[in-house]
């Protein structure tokens, strides 16, 4: 009985998912009718201890912080500012508002780590510049898809925040094993681009440089755009790296940073103050909520019986830790492509960190890993939801063929930095073992 409540779940988590229940109230849901079923009464004082683990958890009061640290960045003009100063370096390099694009989206994921702000951003801020510039219309949905994708793999992530007490891994480790593995995801981005740009000059054209700015006056914009953000990102993700701070105390700062960033620019006004903490708050609840919801579920899982069981399947079939590795992953994959991020850590994290750990596999490696399968879900037709973010931003001339055709060559790119994660793990461990100071 135990085992075949356990193994219902997720049938039943699908079923309700795909019939169009919130997904954190399906976790729940499914949570309390399998938990009654197998303990009774019981299962209420259960739930609630979960409900108290997570609304005590400092690490999740990082969630709101860093949601408000994008929101502001977003509306009170400094993403704009950013991209400017970019753009002035890039303007002589071949599709240069794609790398423009690409390079504003690692500096705004390394800034707030929230993956839809950073699309949405880019997208507003570089479509209609590309489109004037007259880009191939699948060049630039698979540019802005890419570069919106990244707050996933470069830290600070949220999905990151999240998994981390799920794993039981540090947060620091975390972000010091995705740093590498993300900066050459960009880089590979950049390259494509550069190359495309190259190899077909009618889908990126060049620009001519109007008006001429001399070099001391593109100083000068860089100066007052991208250093300050660039203070503002060691300020966020440096301490956490070097031990000074925890991801919550360093959100904070970076949280009154964006504040004193934008009283600098004077753009500050309570009306967007009070856009940004409306934003965060929605989307904080929307998160935590589903945090709930997946802690529940996997609460009642383990409780089942259904770790022994899974274990017990694996050991039928055969499979040793690079196939029980490879099947988490496929299965990670498959679950991206109809659920967001956090649901699918939320939901896989708790049952696969027990059996990569079993099988001796490096759980920050195995972590990191597990991000880039996501992300590049996160990028792969025909459910992508970087696409979904596109469409709602993009203008009509820009079709779903577009967007689909665009992405892949991307998402080839992806797979390049998934195959040399697997072939070089030092790309992911070797920061983390050189990293001085606390594991937060």
């Amino acid at each position: 009985m135990t085992s075949y409540v356990a193994f219902l779940m997720f049938p039943a988590l699908l079923i309700l998912i795909l019939a169009g229940f919130p997904i954190a109230f399906s976790m729940i849901s499914v949570a309390l009718v399998a938990g009654y079923l197998q303990f009774g009464d019981g299962v209420i004082f259960q739930l609630l201890s979960k409900m108290d683990d997570v609304a005590t958890n400092s690490v999740l009061a990082a969630v709101p912080l860093f949601i408000f640290i994008g929101a502001m960045l977003e509306r009170s003009g400094i993403a704009e500012r950013l991209f400017d100063a970019v753009h002035v370096w890039t303007r002589r390099v071949p599709g240069s508002l794609g790398v423009s694009a690409v390079l504003l989206g690692t500096i705004f994921a390394a800034a707030s780590g929230v993956v839809g702000a950073t699309e949405t951003v880019i997208g507003m801020l570089a479509v209609p510049i590309m489109l004037k510039h007259a880009y191939d219309k699948s060049l630039i949905s698979g540019t802005i898809c890419a570069s919106g994708s990244l707050g996933t793999v470069i830290p600070p992530s949220i999905t990151v925040i999240v998994l981390a007490p799920v794993a039981n891994v540090s947060v620091g480790d975390l972000f010091a094993g995705l740093l590498f593995p993300g900066l050459v995801m960009a880089a590979l981005f950049i390259a494509y681009v550069v190359g495309i740009a190259m190899l077909k000059p009618a889908f990126a054209p060049r620009e001519e440089e109007t008006p001429v700015l001399s070099i001391s006056q593109k100083i000068r914009m860089t100066v007052f755009a991208l250093v300050p953000t660039m203070a503002l990102i060691f300020t966020v993700l440096g301490t956490i790296l070097l031990g000074i701070a925890t991801p919550t105390e360093a959100a904070a700062c970076g949280a009154a940073g964006t504040l004193i960033l934008s009283l600098a620019y004077r753009t500050f006004t309570w009306g967007i103050l009070w856009n940004a903490l409306r934003r965060t708050a929605s989307i904080t609840a929307m998160i935590l909520l589903i945090v709930l919801g997946g802690n529940m579920f996997a609460g009642v899982f383990f409780a089942s019986g259904g770790m022994d069981s899974v274990q017990s399947l694996l050991s039928t079939l055969g499979l040793s830790g690079a196939g029980a590795v490879t099947a988490i992953l496929v299965l990670a994959f498959l679950a991206g492509f109809v659920l967001d991020l956090i649901s699918v850590v939320l939901i896989l994290i708790p049952l696969a960190m027990p059996i990569v750990t079993g099988y001796g596999v490096d759980p920050v490696w195995f972590a990191v890993t597990f991000l880039v399968v996501l992300q590049t879900s996160y990028l792969t037709p025909p459910m992508a939801p970087s696409i979904f973010y596109l469409r709602a931003i993009t203008p009509p001339e820009i079709t779903l063929r577009h967007m689909y055709r665009g992405v892949l060559p991307f998402i080839g790119m992806q797979l390049v930095t998934l195959v040399l994660v697997i072939l070089f793990p030092g790309l992911v461990l070797w920061l983390p073992e050189q990293m001085s100071g606390p594991s937060w």
